[in-house]
Formats: structure tokens, C-alpha cells, sequence
């Protein structure tokens, strides 16, 4: 069926014709008739990498295939929702092992970005914790990799953006949890310096975010809040909460109804924002235990809090420096505040070390920024790759829908090996999006 689609930025939106499937049998015969296409989950990335004018949906597939409950180990169909596995994993007393900020993506997805999460310095992306999956090629033919079986297909697959065939299935190990609770620590940083201190002091954490102030100047440039986490043992929990340890919490979500105008988005409004988030902590430390859904999935109370950008949609920019690259940070941030761009969601993360050819992360400082889209962000955002790859760092294709070729071949070093890969299991590039013709990554 024709449909109008976009990703969760809403930008761009194109007309796609949009197929689904429930079997494999099914599938095989989408690939069969269908010249060009991309897979696509849940449309939760943000920018244009599952977009294509065909696109072969995979909510529909997603069975549960197997969970060990002893020994953590999960398994089920691509098109399966981290809140639809979160359901049956917590209360057997386990967690994903990595999560990134909403539960609504598919397993498929969350492979093909390599999603990360506020444990990457910890426990590294998504990939690191597959055991094995099946991929469907464009010519049809299911095969299993892993990092010990077709090693290139998996690596290639894991942040790949969908261009090396279907994800059908997924095997994965989950992380042993004694409650559903979070036990959290949130710290006021006065400016950038700071927070980059606390980052560094309280590394030993297991998760730790920042959300940042980026239209701040002078004594407080760079203000922030630290969140710190880690899952809650029995005994850390009220005698209310030991009544039910491993309960799910419950579903309480507001609908945002329709598109702000984009007036309403400017830099006082953000400046607002800023100044009522940083005060809302009214104590210098703040030390409670949560439940994990507004830790981890804080936005996802509130449904479509997308239109809150208005009917021309966002951007959000995700990209990663070294960790000497402080002053690429203090530029960045400098300029946005200076353009009076700032983003309501600021959130910097660090990553740990990883080595992959094509996942975005890297040992470094991650920030993440939405910026709605109006006369003149392109350019801006232009400015800004040249500021990310002078102080050697990249950005995330989950993320993006606008970067330039140039920019995506010097953030990745392993990039025509990459490219290799792909052509060796989509050889005529009937597997493209996009954002993957726009970035020169397949030819069709």
C-alpha cells in the first residue's frame, strides 16, 4: 500500500510503498517481486536510513522464539518491540543488556543502528551481546551469522543501516536483575568543566547521562545535570517497593494532540526550558530509588512528543569526539549558543572503547541535539561536521538525515570496507534507502 512515511524526526516525509509480512515464506516472495528496497521497523531512527520508495515493514513479525530463563538468553523475531520483550524479561528477573532512550524500536532495528545506551563505557552497544542471527540476502537465501560464523556479514550488519539484507531473527544474552528498580543519583554541575569531572569521578558507575544546558554563557556555559544508575538490589528498596520487586511499572502516558506552530520554538522558549529543568533539582545531590521506565525511557510517557518540533519535523544531530577533544565540544556548544539554536534535549554521554568498522561508537564524549528544521540548520549543521572531524570525531547515521558523503568517509576510517561487504551480499544494490543513496553506500 502507498502511504506517506517518515521517521521519527518527521523529516524528510516521502511516499513509500509500504509491505508486510508474517512468515518468511512471505518475505522470500516481497524480495522476489520487488526490484529496490529497505527494511524497517518501528520508524523510531530519525532520519531517512529505512525510508525508500518501497519498504518492507517488520512489526508484523515478531514472535518470541525461545527464552532461557536461567540462563538469560533470549531469542525472537526481528520486528519485536524492546517494550514487548521488556514485559516478559523483568519479571523473570532479567534487563536488557543495552537500552537506548525509548523502549518502542524493534530488535532489528536496535541491530541495524548497534543502538548504544548510558552503559556503553561499561558494557559497549547492542552488538556485544548477540549471540546469533539470520539475515535474509536480496537474492533471497537466509543465512546465520555471528561473530564466529560469516564474521563480515555479522560486523557489517551490526550499524549498518539495513543494507546488507533482512534481519529475521535475533539471539542475544540478556543482564541478570534482582528488581525492576534503579537506584539513582542526580548531581548539578555549574558548567561544562564540571560536568566533565563528575563524568570522570564517577565512571565506576554503570550508567551514567548528562542532560547539558547549551545556550548558557559565560560562568555557567555548558550547565548540566548528571544522572547516575544502577539496578537496585532487595535490599535497597522501601518496604512498598519489596512487595513487589520485579513489577513492571505502570503504563501512564500523555498524548501530545498535534503540531506545536514553529513560532513557539525560539531561543527563549529553550531558555526557559533550560532554566526551570537545571532549578528543578532543588539540592546540589539528589539520591532515590526509581522505577527503570523514567531512568531509561523518560520521553516516552509522552506519545508523539515528536509534533512538540512542529509540522516540519527535526533533526536530531548525534555525534562523538575523542575524549582530548574537549575544546571540540566547547567550540560546538560555543556556536550554538552564539546562533541561539539550543536544543530542548541535550544529552552527552561517554562511550568506552569499541572496534567495529561501521558502529558509531568511540571512545569519547557523545552529545545529542534536536534541532527543528528552518531556514538556514543545513547550513549551520554543515559548519558543525567541520568542527566534529577537525577534532577527529563522527556522526551517528542513525541519527542523521542531511550529512554529506565527504563527511560520513572521514568519521569512518573502515568505510570501503564496509562498502565491500555490502556489494559481496547485495551485489546489485537492490537493498538501498535514502539516506544510503545519498551516502553513496550502495549503487542500484
Amino acid at each position: 500500500m502507498k502511504k506517506r512515511i517518515a521517521n521519527w524526526g518527521n523529516y524528510p516525509t516521502i511516499e513509500s510503498y509500504e509491505q508486510k509480512f508474517s512468515f518468511t515464506g512471505e518475505l522470500e516472495e516481497l524480495i522476489d517481486k520487488n526490484h529496490h528496497f529497505i527494511a524497517r521497523g518501528n520508524g523510531r531512527c530519525y532520519g531517512d536510513a529505512s525510508l525508500a520508495s518501497t519498504t518492507i515493514s517488520t512489526v508484523q513479525y515478531n514472535k518470541i522464539l525461545s527464552f532461557d530463563t536461567e540462563k538469560g538468553i533470549f531469542e525472537c523475531q526481528s520486528g519485536l518491540t524492546l517494550d514487548s520483550i521488556l514485559e516478559v524479561i523483568v519479571p523473570k528477573g532479567w534487563f536488557l543488556p543495552v537500552t537506548p532512550g525509548t523502549k518502542f524500536i524493534t530488535i532489528g532495528g536496535a541491530v541495524a543502528s548497534d543502538v548504544h545506551g548510558k552503559n556503553h563505557h561499561v558494557d559497549g552497544s547492542f552488538s556485544n551481546n548477540i549471540i546469533d542471527m539470520d539475515i535474509m540476502l536480496s537474492s533471497g537465501k537466509l543465512i546465520t551469522c555471528s561473530p564466529e560464523v560469516h564474521p563480515d556479514l555479522f560486523e557489517a550488519t551490526c550499524g549498518g543501516m539495513g543494507l546488507t539484507g533482512i534481519i529475521t531473527r535475533v539471539k542475544f544474552k540478556l543482564k541478570k536483575i534482582e528488581t525492576s528498580f534503579i537506584r539513582q543519583k542526580q548531581i548539578k554541575a555549574e558548567n561544562l568543566e564540571e560536568i566533565i569531572r563528575l563524568f570522570e569521578e564517577y565512571n565506576h558507575y554503570t550508567y551514567s547521562v548528562a542532560w547539558i544546558d547549551c545556550l548558557k554563557k559565560g560562568r555557567n556555559f555548558g550547565r548540566s545535570i548528571l544522572m547516575l544508575g544502577e539496578h537496585a538490589s532487595l535490599v535497597e528498596l522501601s518496604q512498598t517497593q519489596k512487595n513487589a520487586p520485579l513489577q513492571l511499572p505502570k503504563k501512564k502516558q500523555i498524548v501530545f494532540p498535534f503540531n506545536l506552530p514553529s513560532w513557539v520554538l525560539n531561543a527563549f522558549t529553550v531558555k526557559a526550558f533550560n532554566f526551570l529543568f537545571y532549578l528543578k533539582n532543588l539540592k546540589k545531590e539528589i539520591n532515590n530509588v526509581v522505577s527503570y521506565e523514567p531512568f531509561f525511557y523518560p520521553l516516552d510517557a509522552i506519545l508523539h512528543w515528536n509534533r512538540g518540533y512542529g509540522k516540519n519535523g527535526f533533526v536530531q544531530y548525534q555525534f562523538v569526539l575523542p575524549l582530548a577533544a574537549k575544546q571540540g565540544l566547547i567550540e560546538i556548544l560555543q556556536r550554538i549558543s552564539d546562533k541561539g539554536l539550543g536544543s530542548f534535549l541535550a544529552v552527552l554521554k561517554v562511550f568506552g572503547k569499541q572496534e567495529s568498522i561501521i558502529s558509531f561508537p568511540k571512545e569519547g564524549y557523545t552529545l545529542a541535539l534536536d534541532f527543528p528544521v528552518k531556514k538556514g540548520l543545513m547550513e549551520f549543521l554543515d559548519e558543525l561536521d567541520e568542527v566534529v572531524l577537525k577534532h577527529g570525531g563522527r556522526i551517528y547515521m542513525s541519527k542523521d538525515a542531511r550529512m554529506k558523503a565527504k563527511v560520513l568517509e572521514q568519521g569512518y576510517p573502515d568505510l570501503e570496507k564496509f562498502k565491500t561487504i555490502v556489494k559481496k551480499y547485495n551485489p546489485d544494490g537492490r537493498i538501498h534507502s535514502i539516506q544510503s543513496d545519498r551516502l553513496f553506500l550502495t549503487s542500484n
